[in-house]
C-alpha cells in the first residue's frame, strides 16, 4: 500500500501522536503520571456541502453506504482531534489519556464533534 498523501492521512485512521502519546486507556505503560493538567479538547461544527447533500440524499434512497457522508464525518473528527493535541501540546502534555470523540447533531444536518481527553505529563518508571 502506497503512503497517503498528508491532507488524506485521517481517512487512514492514522493520527499524529509523534509529541504527545494518545490512549483511549487510563495509563501509559513503562510510564507514572506525574501531573494531571486537566481536560483537553477539539470542538468542530459541521454540515455536509450542497454538492455531498445531493449526492447523500440520492445514495440514501438506494440504501447502502453513503461515502460523501463518511467524508464529512472523518474530516470533522480529523480537525476536531488537531484541535485537541493543540490544546494538549500548549499546556506542554506528554500524554492525553482516556481520548474520546462525541458526536451531537444538535440541528437538522449541523452536526458537533467533540475529541476529549485528560492531558498528563509522565515520567519513566
Amino acid at each position: 500500500m502506497t503512503q497517503p498523501a498528508t491532507q488524506d492521512v485521517y481517512r487512514f485512521g492514522i493520527e499524529r501522536t509523534a509529541r504527545i502519546l494518545v490512549t483511549t486507556g487510563n495509563e501509559i505503560a513503562g510510564s507514572r503520571i506525574t501531573d494531571f493538567l486537566g481536560i483537553v479538547r477539539g470542538i468542530v461544527v459541521r454540515s455536509p456541502s450542497f454538492g455531498q447533500r445531493l449526492a447523500g440524499i440520492s445514495k440514501s434512497l438506494s440504501g447502502g453506504s453513503i461515502p460523501e457522508y463518511a467524508q464529512v464525518c472523518e474530516a470533522a473528527r480529523h480537525e476536531a482531534y488537531v484541535q485537541m493535541m493543540q490544546h494538549a501540546e500548549d499546556l506542554k502534555a506528554h500524554a492525553i489519556i482516556g481520548m474520546r470523540y462525541d458526536a451531537t447533531e444538535f440541528m437538522q444536518g449541523v452536526t458537533e464533534v467533540l475529541a476529549y481527553g485528560t492531558a498528563v505529563r509522565l515520567e519513566r518508571v
